[in-house]
């Protein structure tokens, strides 16, 4: 069998994926997006049994997936479920309707209205756009005048999906947040990501280090990853000192050279071995 790997920029993720299918004799076809046009409904670009999503871009991923599918490649993840979990307010709308626990979440469409909630969620308040990641765009509001300067400088952005306010409460987390993996039916790794600042991001400076994969956690991770629809993902994971587990966000595009750089654990192997695994079923 065959993988294509579809991507914009090759990063050591990418690489990585390239050896581990080397390692067990699975040829990689690459499907470079920068230099490779789709026609919607034409050929496939490349002959592979499944074609794997791996771009940086959300759009490229997105566009790119949703063409691909036109001409009846099997893409993972899916259009439909990179779309989900890219968009925060609808991955935790289905969490919600799933009974999966996730932060409390208020959508606000005016400064006015988010200003009013905010008192109901308590300050602090996390505002975040609601797509995105990396943290970016993402503000902690201590008061109220700090949450109207911030409410402001986002109405006055020119970027319409900054006029959707969408504002969470502030977890207080034990100094860190957890990234779970998904690939398939299986939880095979995760780790703490750990700050001094509320962000916990290792794009924003968060450490990582191992962390256990409890029955619960486990569940959750998969129960999560079923019903956004995605086979291989990134979980951010809070834990609430009076709740557990609550899911925050899904990755489906998910980094993962910081995971395999403190555990250890073969990631990119595991991700071409379940590849193979789902073309034969």
């Amino acid at each position: 069998m065959n993988i294509a790997l579809v991507y914009d920029i090759a990063r050591w993720e990418e690489k990585a994926i390239v050896e581990a299918a080397k390692k067990r004799s699975i040829r990689v076809e690459p499907l470079h997006l920068e230099v490779q046009p789709l026609t919607v409904g034409g050929r496939l670009p490349v002959e592979a049994d499944v074609y794997l999503q791996r771009c940086l871009s959300h759009a490229k991923a997105l566009s790119s997936t949703i063409a691909l599918e036109s001409m009846g490649a099997r893409v993972v993840n899916s259009s439909k479920a990179i779309s989900v979990a890219h968009d925060k307010l609808w991955t935790l709308v289905l969490l919600s309707k799933a009974g999966i626990p996730t932060p409390r979440t208020v959508v606000a469409f005016s400064e006015g209205s988010a200003l009013r909630v905010a008192g109901s969620l308590g300050y602090p308040v996390v505002v975040k756009p609601t797509n995105g990641s990396w943290g970016r765009l993402v503000s902690l509001a201590e008061d109220e005048e700090t949450l109207r300067v911030i409410l402001e400088h986002r109405v006055y952005t020119n970027n319409p999906f900054l006029k959707v306010h969408m504002l969470q409460e502030f977890i207080r987390k034990p100094g860190r947040d957890i990234r779970v993996f998904v690939v398939g039916d299986e939880v095979p790794v995760a780790i703490y990501r750990v700050s001094n600042h509320w962000i916990t991001n290792t794009a924003r400076g968060g450490r990582a280090q191992p962390a256990p994969v409890d029955e619960e956690l486990r569940e959750l991770s998969l129960k999560t990853a079923e019903t956004l629809g995605v086979e291989i993902a990134g979980l951010d994971v809070f834990e609430d000192p009076e709740r557990g587990y609550l899911v925050n966000e899904v990755n489906a595009v998910p980094d993962f050279r910081n995971t395999v750089a403190v555990t250890g654990y073969d990631l990119p192997g595991r991700i071409v071995e379940y590849l193979a695994h789902a073309t034969r079923r």
